[in-house]
């Protein structure tokens, strides 16, 4: 972790460094990776964005994080390959369904059918977790969905690896395939500035709603996506939480924190566990909006940094 020094003592006698200045603390945060194992990105292959990944996690000395599976992506030996390792190198391992459909569109049933497919394939992976996540954080409309699916999760032991923290990050990398398609320049220091500062702006704003709707800090977990910007730039994000006084913890730790036993009874659950109880607090779900879940806000934000240059014609 990067050290900033607050200056030299120059004194008459006294030649030493000043004490470093610790950052106050802030809270406690996990990390969360969806969607793996994704295929071809604009930088990397997948089994080299893995090996990237887990040399960026060791590099800073992070604690687990959790991988939530799309087993489709079990299909062959190298996906298969890259889950295990995540596994056998101390992060954890949950359930994303197979093939990350919406509830509110989907059959109840089939729905259900494919989250014990995923289970199914799941099977003998190490560092497992009972834990389930919602593709797209849609937790089913309406309300009877909703709690059939619920009440099917309590019967298979399965709890919701709810998110606290929203952001697009997938639509960023999104906006990255694009610009290396169409031939335009991409400045990845820029890009990796922008990433994170839009990913510590959510962290704060999710944050701050959480001591206004429930009065305090909880023990937070972020979603991100096993993607080529966090194999590049996970470190960099890692060492900017800490210098803001954020605690990195496991994500065993951060559920459970008690929000983790609350159900919210609201059908706005799209932006995860503390958007929904902010709208139960009685906060408007039209307030609950920042630049980081916002697709042309993120977009003008990328022009504005010269993220992707125009393409060169010569």
């Amino acid at each position: 972790m990067r050290i900033f020094m607050i200056g030299l003592v120059l004194l008459a006698g006294l030649g030493a460094p000043a004490a470093a200045q610790e950052p106050a603390p802030r809270g406690r945060i996990a990390l969360s990776f969806d969607d793996a194992p994704r295929g071809q990105g604009p930088l990397f292959s997948g089994s080299r964005r893995a090996e990237a990944l887990l040399e960026s996690l060791r590099a800073v000395n992070a604690p687990p994080v959790v991988f939530f599976v799309k087993t489709e992506g079990l299909e062959t030996e190298a996906g298969r390959a890259r889950i295990r390792g995540y596994g056998e190198a101390g992060h954890l391992i949950a359930n994303h369904t197979n093939s990350h459909t919406w509830l509110s569109r989907t059959d109840t049933e089939a729905y259900l059918a494919d989250i014990d497919l995923a289970e199914t394939r799941l099977d003998g992976m190490p560092n497992r977790r009972p834990w389930f996540r919602f593709p797209y954080l849609d937790e089913g409309t309406p309300r009877e969905k909703r709690d059939a699916v619920r009440a099917a999760l309590a019967e298979r032991g399965l709890r919701n690896g709810y998110v606290t923290v929203d952001n697009y990050d997938w639509y960023i990398e999104s906006l990255w395939q694009r610009a290396v398609r169409d031939g335009r320049q991409v400045d990845r220091a820029a890009l990796g500035a922008a990433y994170i500062e839009m990913l510590i702006g959510a962290v704060e704003f999710y944050d701050a709603l959480a001591v206004t709707a429930l009065g305090r800090s909880p023990d937070h977990v972020i979603l991100l996506h096993e993607n080529d910007l966090a194999a590049l730039f996970i470190g960099d994000l890692i060492e900017a939480l800490r210098a803001r006084g954020w605690t990195l913890i496991s994500p065993d730790e951060a559920y459970a924190d008690p929000i983790a036993a609350i159900e919210p009874d609201t059908l706005m659950n799209r932006q995860g566990q503390i958007g929904a109880l902010a709208v139960e607090a009685g906060i408007a779900p039209s307030s609950l909006t920042h630049r980081a879940i916002e697709e042309a806000q993120i977009e003008a934000f990328l022009e504005e940094r010269h993220v992707f240059a125009a393409p060169d014609r010569r």
